[in-house]
């Protein structure tokens, strides 16, 4: 993800029995995101703000608020926000984990510790290629 997503954990593992987890998510303007990856858990994406642009497999879809992606375990997928404003989304991982790596990012990002929790093992996620491309991106104009 980008260095300057901002990332705030809404429901964590240990308060659920690892079930899920829920994090809010905000993507600066003209960023293209994480690189296409995988991994073991599913990923839904459920969009506040803005316009949040999620490749699943081979679609590409274009989420806006009050709608969502699913991006299910084991699949290839990325995200970017193509526009010029911030895009805001929550962030459901079933099963939880992966939240740690987002408190982590949010306690680098402002120079303090994480908090404990965050420093369980995170689930493996293995990168598949390059993020979404800008030229891929434009064709959905």
């Amino acid at each position: 993800m980008p260095p300057d997503l901002r990332s705030t954990v809404l429901l964590r593992s240990e308060d659920c029995g690892g079930h899920l987890s829920v994090v809010e998510n905000v993507v600066p303007a003209r960023s293209a995101g994480p690189p296409l990856h995988s991994h073991d858990f599913d990923e839904t994406f459920y969009v506040l703000e803005g316009e949040l642009v999620v490749r699943v497999g081979d679609a590409l879809l274009a989420r806006t608020a009050g709608q969502l992606a699913f991006a299910p375990r084991g699949i290839a997928h990325a995200l970017a926000n193509r526009r010029d404003v911030p895009v805001r989304y929550l962030l459901v991982c079933t099963p939880a984990g992966f939240e740690r790596h987002f408190a982590r990012i949010a306690a680098q990002a402002n120079g303090i510790e994480p908090p404990r929790w965050a420093l369980e093992p995170v689930p493996e996620v293995v990168p598949l290629g390059p993020p979404i491309p800008q030229e891929v991106l434009d064709l959905l104009e």
